[in-house]
This record gives C-alpha cells, structure tokens and sequence, in this order.
C-alpha cells in the first residue's frame, strides 16, 4: 500500500510540476509539498538540527545513503537536484526527474565544462541546488570522500533577481538513518535503509517499504563561501569534515544541544 501510494501521488505531482514549467510557474512549493505527504505515507520521520540559509544563490552538499535521501532533502529544502546524467534514462524515475527540474550532469572530466556551466545557468536564474558530491551512496556506516570536482560551480558568481553578481553560498548538510520504529538502528540493520553497490532497486524498496518508522536525523551546518578559502579543493575539504564530524555525530547519538 506504501509504495502503491508513493507511486501514485508521485506521478500526480509530475505531472502538475509539467504542467507549471510548460507555463512558467514555479513548481518548487509543490515538490516540497510532495516531500512531506510521501514521508508520512512511507513512515519517514524527519529530526532537524541547525539553521538552514535563506541565502541565494545557493549550494547545498549533503552526504548520499539512499534514495530516501531525496525525500528528506525534498521536504526540507525548496530546490532542485543535481544528478549523474544517465538518470535521466531510468524507467518512471528519469520522467519524474524531469518533470521534477532535476539538472543532469555527466560527471565525466572531459564534460565538467559543460556541467558546470548547466549548474551555473540554475544558479543564476535563483534556484537552490542540491548535491550529493560523494557521487554514489553509502552503507550508511561511513562516507565516501567528496569529489571536489562537483564544487566548481562555487568558483563562480552568481546574479540575483535584481541582476547583481553574488558569492555561491555552500551550504553542508549531514544526514544519518537513526532509529526505526523508535528503536536505535544497528550497524547491521542500515543496510535495509541504505541503497549502495548492487543492489537491486525493487527488491531494496520492496524490504525498506515493510520496514516502519524509519527516523531520519539530519544536521544544516554553517554556510560558507569560496572567498573563505584558497581554492575549490580546499572548500570541498571544509565541507568534507563538516559533513562527516556531524554524520559520526548523528550515529553515535552524540550530537550537541
């Protein structure tokens, strides 16, 4: 029934968002909207901590576990995804994703020219973009180094609605699958949560779907800028740790108040 519900409720959404950018209209609220009715349908709690900016333009990083992920994000953050090109092709997924708005990106260096200057035509027209720079998701135990790569974007400038050249906000988010049906989630059950390797994605959702009340703690972190540091790989390292430190945070329960 969960995922009945999800399936369709998701595709009603893309196609009212097809609608919106056929005409021009902002379908941002809407995605948002859709984010809290299909955590409550498939029983994802969502805990947060921190501040999120209101700054734009703006560049949240986040860490990857599962496709869960999008929902949490979704719900919390009025934006729009970045994604690895070849989505776009996936049955039911690539439509809603691009109904959705999502920007694909291939994330090959021969075409980091042209991701970038994708990423920055969003930047500029005032969307919030929302990355998981590790490029591929996790077991949910531990993360995978993020690519600096991705972070090019925020070498550049950015134009507001009044045409004045700003500072890419990057914002780092950490996130951690923590309790399910209100019990603490064991090392050795984030796996039923977490969606990374092989796994096939049916069979992973059909498991995670009978699972319950999957509690998701997720941490905003202070917002910088690359004026703040050296160089691009030295921010994405900032956001790295940041990201990371909160991530062992959130698992080992010992988050400050």
């Amino acid at each position: 029934m969960r995922i009945f519900l999800f399936l369709l409720l998701t595709i009603i959404v893309a196609l009212m968002c097809a609608v919106c950018n056929a005409r021009g209209w902002d379908s941002r609220p809407l995605k948002r909207l859709h984010g809290r009715v299909v955590n409550k349908i498939v029983g994802l709690r969502v805990v947060t901590r921190g501040q999120q900016s209101t700054a734009s333009p703006r560049l949240v990083v986040a860490n990857h576990i599962s496709y869960f992920d999008i929902m949490v994000m979704g719900e919390l953050v009025e934006g729009e995804f970045v994604a690895r090109g070849d989505m776009a092709t996936w049955p039911f997924f690539g439509f809603v994703s691009r109904c959705a708005r999502v920007v694909f990106v291939d994330r090959r260096r021969s075409a980091a020219g042209e991701a970038r200057d994708q990423l920055q035509e969003r930047l500029d027209s005032g969307d919030t973009l929302i990355m998981f720079p590790e490029s591929t998701s996790g077991d949910g135990n531990r993360m995978k180094p993020f690519k600096s790569a991705l972070f090019n974007v925020a070498e550049r400038r950015a134009k507001d609605k009044d045409g004045h050249d700003h500072a890419v906000v990057v914002q780092p988010v950490s996130l951690a699958y923590t309790r399910l049906n209100g019990l603490p989630l064991g090392v050795g059950w984030r796996a039923f949560v977490a969606w990374y390797g092989d796994m096939e994605l049916p069979s992973h959702l059909w498991q995670a779907a009978k699972l319950g009340k999957i509690t998701c703690e997720v941490i905003f972190h202070p917002p910088v800028t690359i004026a703040d540091f050296p160089d691009r790989k030295a921010l994405a390292a900032h956001c790295d740790h940041v990201t990371r430190t909160g991530f062992a945070q959130l698992l080992a329960g010992r988050v400050p108040a």
